[in-house]
């Protein structure tokens, strides 16, 4: 296929280099223009400070909708009450920059309207899908997070009260909904991992043949030299929300079994809850001698953990991608996870034991096997996971599958008349909103 420069339309959170979501947002920006297109950023906010390797890209711009949403706030003083004017707060931003986009539409053709992260499709105007593709590519669904709210309810209720969970429950029960009707609108679904790509055409029932599946690229350049050596006990890492669906009463039996087994090895558990919901309260039954819950860090803290571990525990699930595995991989450190982390997929070799969801005696088994291969050949393995995640998470290659397949999709779509001209589908406030 011959490479095509297009003009792209791009909503999503705002790009930091920290790691975490608005990493990989810094990642796949600065990628596909490198390639030659051309983005204008629209986010829902006011004005922060980008990376400068974004904020000087000929290729990029950014426009913001100027909402004053902040923390510490009589509307953001508890986390369930920040979650929820959150959303709404983001909900207004994406709004007030529909005619906006409608305007820079007509005045400069976009090729295709990129969304990444959420399925909600708020600040796309109505009828833009109508004449250029719509792409989305989502980072979780919110049928796969109510799912396990449903699911674990007893096990939340014993963390939370009845109302927070009631609340958070009837929040994704709404944005499910909406994101049944939304998604149907894609064009083209990228899709973090197979078995995320999976969880998406059967609950929302999107075609599998108008899904690509390509992983979150990682910032290999945040990850130092590969340590060759293994600590003395091993330390077990297990970094992430310590929220629902993450198994953290697994890492909990986990701690007590290998405490049976008379394994010797660590475990540090490294993080905070999320905004709708807090399982710490589980961490009170760690077995004290072999565990330890040390908080939350900052995200870009989380290469100087990864330093000091041995090896990461992700026990999640549901996981779409599950980005502190790919991470982990980057630092040299091998994985130990359940079938459901998207991030282990196509991992070859020695860095890597998948083991099935919910099953703690499988998760001990697991991980004492990672233990023995470190001590047979921990430079081997070490290196073996650095070289995985060059192969498969390195932000030109992604980028460049990415690249690949929204050329096509314009190809393909000017090639079958799908669309009409720049301003066809514009309802008629969008029109006017072009004048």
């Amino acid at each position: 296929m011959t490479s095509r420069n297009l003009h792209i339309a791009w909503l999503g959170p705002v790009p930091v280099d920290v790691g975490g979501v608005s990493g990989v947002t810094s990642e796949l920006l600065e990628g596909l223009a490198d390639l030659g297109h051309r983005i204008d950023c629209y986010f829902p906010g006011s004005p922060i400070e980008l990376p400068a390797r974004l904020d000087n890209h000929p290729n990029l711009k950014f426009v913001w909708s100027g909402t004053r949403w902040k923390w510490g706030r009589w509307y953001s003083r508890s986390p369930l009450l920040a979650l929820v004017t959150g959303l709404g707060d983001r909900a207004i931003g994406f709004g007030r920059l529909r005619n906006t986009i409608a305007r820079r539409h007509a005045a400069d053709p976009y090729d295709l309207v990129y969304q990444f992260s959420n399925i909600e499709t708020i600040g796309v105007p109505r009828g833009l899908a109508r004449s250029i593709p719509l792409v989305i590519h989502p980072e979780t669904h919110c049928a796969g997070e109510l799912r396990w709210i449903l699911t674990e309810c007893r096990l939340g209720l014993s963390c939370q009260s009845f109302h927070q969970v009631a609340i958070v429950a009837a929040v994704y029960v709404f944005r499910t909904a909406v994101q049944r009707v939304t998604v149907r609108r894609a064009s083209l679904l990228i899709c973090i991992s197979e078995v995320f790509r999976n969880h998406l055409v059967n609950d929302y029932g999107f075609p599998r043949s108008a899904t690509i599946v390509a992983p979150n690229p990682v910032n290999l350049a945040r990850f130092g030299e590969i340590k060759d050596s293994v600590g003395q006990p091993p330390t077990a890492l297990v970094i992430g929300r310590v929220s629902v669906r993450k198994g953290v009463e697994q890492i909990v039996t986990l701690s007590h079994l290998l405490r049976q087994r008379g394994l010797e090895v660590r475990l540090r558990i490294v993080g905070d809850p999320s905004l709708w919901s807090d399982y710490t309260p589980l961490l009170r039954g760690l077995e004290p001698t072999n565990a330890e819950y040390a908080g939350p860090v900052a995200a870009d803290a989380i290469p100087t953990e990864l330093e000091r571990g041995d090896l990461l525990i992700q026990a999640s699930k549901y996981e779409p991608f599950g980005l502190t595995v790919a991470e982990a991989l980057a630092a040299g450190v091998p994985v130990v996870a359940t079938t459901e982390v998207g991030a282990i997929e196509g991992v070859a070799g020695q860095p890597v034991v998948a083991t099935p969801v919910g099953d703690p005696e499988a998760l001990a088994n697991a991980v004492e096997e990672m233990l023995e291969r470190l001590q047979v050949d921990a430079q081997g393995v070490r290196r073996a996971a650095r070289a995985e995640a060059e192969r498969l998470f390195a932000p030109s290659v992604v980028c460049r599958r990415i690249s690949d397949a929204l050329e096509g999709l314009v190809a393909s779509d000017r090639e079958h008349g799908r669309f009409g001209s720049a301003r066809d589908g514009l309802d008629s406030s969008e029109r006017h909103a072009v004048k």
